[in-house]
Protein backbone atom coordinates (compact mmCIF):
# COMPACT_ATOMS: atom_id res chain seq x y z
CA UNK A 1 0.00 0.00 0.00
CA UNK A 2 1.65 3.08 -1.34
CA UNK A 3 0.51 6.85 -0.07
CA UNK A 4 2.80 9.88 -1.01
CA UNK A 5 4.09 11.48 1.88
CA UNK A 6 2.34 14.38 1.05
CA UNK A 7 -1.17 12.71 0.74
CA UNK A 8 -0.40 11.25 4.15
CA UNK A 9 0.94 14.48 5.78
CA UNK A 10 -2.29 16.21 4.80
CA UNK A 11 -4.92 13.40 5.55
CA UNK A 12 -3.21 14.13 8.88
CA UNK A 13 -3.58 17.51 9.47
CA UNK A 14 -7.16 17.66 7.87
CA UNK A 15 -8.08 15.06 10.68
CA UNK A 16 -6.58 17.02 13.07
CA UNK A 17 -8.27 20.21 12.07
CA UNK A 18 -11.37 18.35 12.39
CA UNK A 19 -10.96 16.98 15.33
CA UNK A 20 -8.76 19.01 17.37
CA UNK A 21 -10.08 22.28 15.83
CA UNK A 22 -6.68 22.84 15.08
CA UNK A 23 -5.65 25.46 12.48
CA UNK A 24 -3.79 24.57 9.63
CA UNK A 25 -1.49 27.30 9.64
CA UNK A 26 0.30 26.00 12.99
CA UNK A 27 0.17 22.42 11.69
CA UNK A 28 1.80 22.72 7.82
CA UNK A 29 5.15 23.90 9.47
CA UNK A 30 5.04 20.74 11.80
CA UNK A 31 4.28 18.21 8.96
CA UNK A 32 5.93 20.37 6.18
CA UNK A 33 9.56 20.45 7.82
CA UNK A 34 9.53 16.66 7.49
CA UNK A 35 8.91 16.43 3.94
CA UNK A 36 11.50 17.16 0.57
CA UNK A 37 10.36 20.22 -1.31
CA UNK A 38 8.12 18.52 -3.57
CA UNK A 39 6.23 16.94 -0.97
CA UNK A 40 6.26 20.10 0.80
CA UNK A 41 4.01 21.94 -1.63
CA UNK A 42 1.90 19.24 -2.80
CA UNK A 43 0.96 18.93 1.19
CA UNK A 44 0.74 22.34 1.28
CA UNK A 45 -1.59 22.92 -1.60
CA UNK A 46 -3.74 19.50 -0.52
CA UNK A 47 -4.32 20.88 2.82
CA UNK A 48 -5.70 24.39 1.76
CA UNK A 49 -7.52 23.45 -1.07
CA UNK A 50 -9.44 21.23 0.42
CA UNK A 51 -10.52 23.24 3.56
CA UNK A 52 -10.92 26.23 1.49
CA UNK A 53 -13.44 24.21 -1.10
CA UNK A 54 -15.07 21.78 1.63
CA UNK A 55 -18.40 23.09 1.25
CA UNK A 56 -18.79 22.63 -2.03
CA UNK A 57 -16.69 19.38 -2.39
CA UNK A 58 -19.22 18.00 0.59
CA UNK A 59 -22.30 19.29 -1.73
CA UNK A 60 -21.13 17.35 -4.40
CA UNK A 61 -20.33 14.33 -2.75
CA UNK A 62 -23.82 14.43 -1.49
CA UNK A 63 -25.25 13.87 -5.23
CA UNK A 64 -23.39 10.46 -4.84
CA UNK A 65 -23.79 9.36 -0.84
CA UNK A 66 -27.19 10.22 1.42
CA UNK A 67 -25.54 8.59 4.48
CA UNK A 68 -23.20 10.30 7.22
CA UNK A 69 -19.81 8.78 6.67
CA UNK A 70 -16.80 8.15 9.07
CA UNK A 71 -14.80 11.30 9.80
CA UNK A 72 -11.69 9.19 8.03
CA UNK A 73 -13.71 8.36 4.59
CA UNK A 74 -15.16 11.75 3.99
CA UNK A 75 -11.59 13.08 4.55
CA UNK A 76 -10.49 11.14 1.82
CA UNK A 77 -13.37 11.62 -0.34
CA UNK A 78 -13.00 15.80 -0.04
CA UNK A 79 -8.91 15.31 -0.93
CA UNK A 80 -9.87 13.13 -3.94
CA UNK A 81 -12.05 15.09 -5.24
CA UNK A 82 -9.95 18.52 -4.79
CA UNK A 83 -7.42 17.11 -6.60
CA UNK A 84 -9.94 15.39 -9.53
CA UNK A 85 -11.89 18.94 -9.96
CA UNK A 86 -8.66 21.66 -8.89
CA UNK A 87 -5.62 20.09 -9.96
CA UNK A 88 -5.09 19.42 -13.62
CA UNK A 89 -1.56 18.09 -13.25
CA UNK A 90 -2.58 15.04 -11.09
CA UNK A 91 -4.37 11.87 -13.20
CA UNK A 92 -7.47 10.80 -11.62
CA UNK A 93 -6.30 7.21 -11.10
CA UNK A 94 -3.14 8.96 -8.85
CA UNK A 95 -5.77 10.84 -6.95
CA UNK A 96 -8.09 8.06 -6.74
CA UNK A 97 -5.71 4.75 -5.96
CA UNK A 98 -4.20 7.49 -3.01
CA UNK A 99 -7.47 7.83 -1.14
CA UNK A 100 -8.69 4.50 -1.09
CA UNK A 101 -5.42 3.56 0.32
CA UNK A 102 -5.66 6.16 3.15
CA UNK A 103 -8.81 4.56 3.77
CA UNK A 104 -7.15 1.66 4.39
CA UNK A 105 -4.48 2.93 6.55
CA UNK A 106 -7.34 4.64 8.90
CA UNK A 107 -8.76 0.84 9.28
CA UNK A 108 -11.91 1.88 7.45
CA UNK A 109 -11.73 -0.88 5.00
CA UNK A 110 -15.50 -1.55 4.60
CA UNK A 111 -15.65 1.96 2.59
CA UNK A 112 -12.46 1.20 -0.19
CA UNK A 113 -15.19 0.32 -2.29
CA UNK A 114 -17.15 3.12 -1.88
CA UNK A 115 -14.89 5.64 -2.57
CA UNK A 116 -13.50 4.33 -5.45
CA UNK A 117 -16.57 3.99 -6.82
CA UNK A 118 -17.85 7.49 -6.45
CA UNK A 119 -14.05 8.98 -7.24
CA UNK A 120 -14.19 7.00 -10.17
CA UNK A 121 -17.92 8.93 -11.62
CA UNK A 122 -16.50 11.98 -10.88
CA UNK A 123 -13.46 11.76 -12.34
CA UNK A 124 -16.05 10.91 -15.40
CA UNK A 125 -18.31 13.71 -15.68
CA UNK A 126 -18.65 17.36 -14.28
CA UNK A 127 -21.76 17.68 -11.62
CA UNK A 128 -24.48 20.15 -11.86
CA UNK A 129 -25.44 21.95 -8.80
CA UNK A 130 -28.78 23.96 -8.43
CA UNK A 131 -29.13 26.88 -5.78
CA UNK A 132 -32.43 27.98 -4.14
CA UNK A 133 -30.97 32.12 -4.73
CA UNK A 134 -28.10 34.29 -4.74
CA UNK A 135 -26.87 33.74 -0.72
CA UNK A 136 -26.83 29.81 -1.55
CA UNK A 137 -25.27 30.01 -4.48
CA UNK A 138 -21.91 32.10 -3.01
CA UNK A 139 -22.19 30.07 -0.03
CA UNK A 140 -21.67 26.82 -1.59
CA UNK A 141 -19.63 27.74 -4.45
CA UNK A 142 -16.98 29.64 -2.26
CA UNK A 143 -17.75 27.26 0.61
CA UNK A 144 -18.59 29.71 3.57
CA UNK A 145 -21.41 29.40 6.03
CA UNK A 146 -25.08 30.81 4.85
CA UNK A 147 -25.16 32.63 7.67
CA UNK A 148 -21.62 34.20 7.46
CA UNK A 149 -22.48 34.94 3.52
CA UNK A 150 -25.75 36.70 5.20
CA UNK A 151 -24.07 38.59 7.36
CA UNK A 152 -21.59 39.91 5.10
CA UNK A 153 -24.14 40.99 2.73
CA UNK A 154 -26.19 42.88 5.69
CA UNK A 155 -22.54 44.73 6.25
CA UNK A 156 -21.36 44.87 2.73
CA UNK A 157 -23.69 44.04 -0.09
CA UNK A 158 -24.10 40.93 -2.05
CA UNK A 159 -21.41 42.49 -4.63
CA UNK A 160 -18.79 42.98 -2.15
CA UNK A 161 -19.42 40.05 -0.39
CA UNK A 162 -19.06 37.70 -3.54
CA UNK A 163 -15.78 39.55 -4.11
CA UNK A 164 -14.55 38.93 -0.85
CA UNK A 165 -15.94 35.34 -0.37
CA UNK A 166 -13.86 34.59 -3.84
CA UNK A 167 -10.75 36.69 -2.77
CA UNK A 168 -10.83 34.21 0.59
CA UNK A 169 -10.09 31.11 -1.62
CA UNK A 170 -7.07 32.86 -3.23
CA UNK A 171 -3.47 32.12 -2.60
CA UNK A 172 -1.93 34.73 -1.43
CA UNK A 173 1.21 35.99 -1.70
CA UNK A 174 3.91 35.41 -0.25
CA UNK A 175 4.58 38.50 2.20
CA UNK A 176 7.72 38.64 4.49
CA UNK A 177 9.94 41.12 5.93
CA UNK A 178 13.49 41.61 7.22
CA UNK A 179 14.91 41.00 10.68
CA UNK A 180 17.29 42.30 13.31
CA UNK A 181 19.31 39.77 11.76
CA UNK A 182 19.42 39.81 7.80
CA UNK A 183 22.40 40.45 5.72
CA UNK A 184 22.66 42.43 2.23
CA UNK A 185 23.21 38.90 0.43
CA UNK A 186 20.29 36.60 -0.13
CA UNK A 187 21.79 35.64 -3.24
CA UNK A 188 21.25 31.38 -3.82
CA UNK A 189 19.10 30.90 -0.99
CA UNK A 190 15.49 30.14 -0.59
CA UNK A 191 12.92 32.18 1.37
CA UNK A 192 12.46 28.55 3.30
CA UNK A 193 15.89 28.94 4.23
CA UNK A 194 15.99 32.05 5.09
CA UNK A 195 13.17 32.41 7.39
CA UNK A 196 14.50 29.26 9.22
CA UNK A 197 18.00 31.63 9.66
CA UNK A 198 15.64 34.08 11.35
CA UNK A 199 16.74 36.41 8.59
CA UNK A 200 13.67 36.80 7.13
CA UNK A 201 10.29 36.90 8.80
CA UNK A 202 6.77 35.58 6.90
CA UNK A 203 3.95 38.32 7.63
CA UNK A 204 1.06 39.47 5.82
CA UNK A 205 1.09 43.24 4.31
CA UNK A 206 -2.00 43.79 6.65
CA UNK A 207 -0.36 42.63 9.91
CA UNK A 208 2.82 44.72 8.41
CA UNK A 209 0.29 48.00 8.28
CA UNK A 210 -0.79 47.48 11.42
CA UNK A 211 2.88 47.89 12.87
CA UNK A 212 3.71 50.97 10.55
CA UNK A 213 1.38 52.87 12.35
CA UNK A 214 3.26 52.93 15.83
CA UNK A 215 5.47 55.58 15.74
CA UNK A 216 7.60 55.32 18.62
CA UNK A 217 10.31 58.84 19.35
CA UNK A 218 13.37 58.15 21.34
CA UNK A 219 12.50 56.96 25.26
CA UNK A 220 8.74 56.19 24.46
CA UNK A 221 7.82 53.42 26.64
CA UNK A 222 5.66 50.60 24.07
CA UNK A 223 3.62 47.85 25.71
CA UNK A 224 2.73 45.05 23.32
CA UNK A 225 -1.16 43.61 25.09
CA UNK A 226 -1.70 40.70 23.23
CA UNK A 227 1.74 39.79 21.92
CA UNK A 228 1.45 36.28 20.80
CA UNK A 229 3.28 35.28 18.29
CA UNK A 230 4.70 38.79 18.09
CA UNK A 231 4.65 39.24 14.55
CA UNK A 232 3.98 42.98 15.21
CA UNK A 233 5.77 43.63 18.41
CA UNK A 234 9.04 41.95 16.59
CA UNK A 235 8.54 44.36 13.81
CA UNK A 236 8.34 47.25 15.69
CA UNK A 237 11.71 46.30 18.01
CA UNK A 238 13.37 45.46 14.88
CA UNK A 239 12.65 49.17 13.43
CA UNK A 240 13.60 50.92 17.08
CA UNK A 241 16.88 48.67 17.94
CA UNK A 242 18.33 50.90 20.83
CA UNK A 243 14.64 51.01 23.00
CA UNK A 244 13.43 48.43 25.48
CA UNK A 245 9.47 47.34 24.74
CA UNK A 246 7.15 44.72 26.63
CA UNK A 247 4.27 42.36 25.37
CA UNK A 248 2.69 40.32 27.38
CA UNK A 249 -0.12 37.25 27.16
CA UNK A 250 -2.30 35.01 28.72
CA UNK A 251 -1.26 31.45 27.47
CA UNK A 252 1.97 30.46 28.24
CA UNK A 253 2.83 28.07 24.88
CA UNK A 254 2.42 30.87 22.94
CA UNK A 255 4.48 33.22 24.90
CA UNK A 256 6.66 30.76 24.20
CA UNK A 257 6.56 31.02 20.88
CA UNK A 258 6.64 34.83 20.99
CA UNK A 259 9.98 34.31 23.14
CA UNK A 260 11.75 32.20 20.30
CA UNK A 261 10.38 34.35 17.37
CA UNK A 262 11.68 37.17 19.12
CA UNK A 263 15.16 35.06 19.99
CA UNK A 264 15.19 33.81 16.50
CA UNK A 265 15.46 37.67 14.68
CA UNK A 266 17.92 38.37 16.72
CA UNK A 267 16.42 41.06 19.20
CA UNK A 268 17.51 41.33 22.49
CA UNK A 269 15.32 44.25 23.34
CA UNK A 270 11.92 42.54 24.12
CA UNK A 271 10.99 41.92 27.88
CA UNK A 272 7.58 39.41 28.10
CA UNK A 273 5.38 38.89 30.48
CA UNK A 274 2.63 36.72 31.18
CA UNK A 275 -0.93 37.61 32.28
CA UNK A 276 -4.67 37.67 32.06
CA UNK A 277 -5.56 40.74 29.92
CA UNK A 278 -9.14 40.69 30.83
CA UNK A 279 -7.88 41.54 34.62
CA UNK A 280 -5.65 44.23 36.42
CA UNK A 281 -2.16 44.29 34.18
CA UNK A 282 1.10 43.86 36.38
CA UNK A 283 2.60 47.40 35.33
CA UNK A 284 1.62 50.91 37.02
CA UNK A 285 -0.88 52.82 35.75
CA UNK A 286 -0.03 56.21 33.16
CA UNK A 287 3.48 54.30 33.22
CA UNK A 288 3.42 53.81 28.97
CA UNK A 289 3.64 56.45 25.86
CA UNK A 290 2.46 54.11 23.36
CA UNK A 291 0.20 50.58 23.87
CA UNK A 292 -1.17 47.87 21.10
CA UNK A 293 -4.06 46.22 21.79
CA UNK A 294 -3.90 43.46 18.97
CA UNK A 295 -7.50 42.04 20.38
CA UNK A 296 -7.72 38.35 20.25
CA UNK A 297 -10.81 38.51 17.62
CA UNK A 298 -12.73 36.06 15.24
CA UNK A 299 -10.09 36.47 12.25
CA UNK A 300 -12.48 37.03 9.77
CA UNK A 301 -9.76 39.04 7.95
CA UNK A 302 -7.35 36.21 8.19
CA UNK A 303 -9.52 33.58 6.15
CA UNK A 304 -7.90 33.49 3.10
CA UNK A 305 -4.37 31.98 5.32
CA UNK A 306 -6.66 30.15 7.29
CA UNK A 307 -9.72 28.50 5.54
CA UNK A 308 -10.97 26.22 8.75
CA UNK A 309 -11.64 29.66 10.56
CA UNK A 310 -15.30 30.13 8.73
CA UNK A 311 -16.18 26.35 10.09
CA UNK A 312 -14.93 27.09 14.01
CA UNK A 313 -16.85 30.11 13.91
CA UNK A 314 -20.42 30.51 15.36
CA UNK A 315 -23.50 33.23 15.33
CA UNK A 316 -22.59 34.55 18.66
CA UNK A 317 -19.24 34.57 18.89
CA UNK A 318 -18.61 37.66 17.89
CA UNK A 319 -20.89 39.06 20.85
CA UNK A 320 -18.95 37.02 23.18
CA UNK A 321 -15.58 38.24 21.55
CA UNK A 322 -16.70 41.78 21.69
CA UNK A 323 -17.25 41.58 25.94
CA UNK A 324 -14.05 40.40 26.32
CA UNK A 325 -12.16 43.17 23.25
CA UNK A 326 -13.69 45.60 25.87
CA UNK A 327 -12.16 44.89 28.71
CA UNK A 328 -8.79 44.03 27.64
CA UNK A 329 -9.02 47.64 26.10
CA UNK A 330 -10.27 49.29 29.12
CA UNK A 331 -7.68 47.72 31.09
CA UNK A 332 -4.87 48.93 29.09
CA UNK A 333 -6.34 52.13 28.63
CA UNK A 334 -5.29 52.65 32.81
CA UNK A 335 -1.19 51.90 31.90
CA UNK A 336 -1.23 54.78 29.38
CA UNK A 337 0.34 58.46 30.27
CA UNK A 338 -1.52 61.48 29.23
CA UNK A 339 -0.81 62.25 25.87
CA UNK A 340 0.25 59.04 24.33
CA UNK A 341 -1.77 56.67 22.16
CA UNK A 342 -4.15 53.63 22.28
CA UNK A 343 -3.96 51.62 18.96
CA UNK A 344 -6.49 49.07 18.69
CA UNK A 345 -6.37 46.45 16.27
CA UNK A 346 -8.39 43.61 15.01
CA UNK A 347 -8.05 40.85 12.24
CA UNK A 348 -12.01 40.82 11.89
CA UNK A 349 -14.11 42.35 9.73
CA UNK A 350 -16.72 42.57 12.00
CA UNK A 351 -18.04 46.03 13.10
CA UNK A 352 -19.11 44.38 16.50
CA UNK A 353 -15.50 43.37 17.08
CA UNK A 354 -14.41 47.14 15.77
CA UNK A 355 -16.52 49.79 15.92
CA UNK A 356 -18.71 48.68 18.22
CA UNK A 357 -16.15 48.18 20.69
CA UNK A 358 -14.49 52.03 20.32
CA UNK A 359 -17.86 53.48 20.94
CA UNK A 360 -19.04 51.49 23.65
CA UNK A 361 -14.88 52.28 24.82
CA UNK A 362 -15.54 55.98 24.05
CA UNK A 363 -18.78 55.82 26.02
CA UNK A 364 -17.27 54.64 29.21
CA UNK A 365 -13.79 56.80 28.47
CA UNK A 366 -14.57 60.52 28.23
CA UNK A 367 -10.75 61.31 28.50
CA UNK A 368 -10.06 59.64 25.31
CA UNK A 369 -10.39 60.73 21.45
CA UNK A 370 -10.32 59.24 18.24
CA UNK A 371 -7.13 60.11 16.09
CA UNK A 372 -6.41 59.45 12.78
CA UNK A 373 -3.52 56.80 12.32
CA UNK A 374 -0.54 57.48 10.27
CA UNK A 375 -1.65 55.29 7.21
CA UNK A 376 -1.69 55.70 3.29
CA UNK A 377 -4.87 57.54 3.06
CA UNK A 378 -6.62 54.88 0.66
CA UNK A 379 -7.24 52.89 4.14
CA UNK A 380 -8.67 55.33 6.04
CA UNK A 381 -12.63 55.62 6.83
CA UNK A 382 -14.21 59.05 7.20
CA UNK A 383 -14.56 58.15 10.95
CA UNK A 384 -10.48 58.14 11.06
CA UNK A 385 -10.15 54.32 11.81
CA UNK A 386 -8.26 52.39 9.16
CA UNK A 387 -9.77 49.47 7.25
CA UNK A 388 -7.89 46.74 4.86
CA UNK A 389 -10.02 44.48 2.71
CA UNK A 390 -8.70 41.63 0.93
CA UNK A 391 -11.13 41.76 -2.11
CA UNK A 392 -9.83 45.29 -2.41
CA UNK A 393 -6.28 45.37 -0.90
CA UNK A 394 -4.81 41.81 -1.84
CA UNK A 395 -3.89 41.67 2.00
CA UNK A 396 -5.42 40.24 5.35
CA UNK A 397 -8.69 42.20 6.75
CA UNK A 398 -7.59 44.55 9.65
CA UNK A 399 -9.17 47.08 11.88
CA UNK A 400 -7.14 49.83 13.27
CA UNK A 401 -8.35 52.51 15.77
CA UNK A 402 -6.07 55.31 17.48
CA UNK A 403 -7.46 56.46 20.68
CA UNK A 404 -5.75 59.58 22.51
CA UNK A 405 -5.48 60.21 25.78
CA UNK A 406 -6.13 63.57 26.71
Amino acid sequence: MNISPARLASFEILNRIEVEKAFSSALLPLYEEKLSEKDRGLCHELTLGTLRNQILIDKIIEQYISKKLDREVKISLRMGIYQIRFLDRIPAYSAINESVNLVQKAKKTSAKGLVNAVLRKISQKNVDLNFVDKVEEISIQTSHPRWLIEKWIADFGVEETAKLAKANNETPSLDYRLTAKSINNFENQSLFELAKKGEIYFQDKGSQLVAETIDLQPNEKFLDVCCAPASKLSMIATQNQNQNFFGGDFNFKRLKIAQNSCKKQGLKNVQLVQYDAEKALPFQENCFDKILVDAPCSGTGTIRHNPEIRYFLEQNDFAELSCKQLKILSNASKLLKKGGSLIYSTCSLETEENEQVIASFLEENNDFEIISPKINQKFLLKENFARTFPQRDEMDGFFIAVLKKV
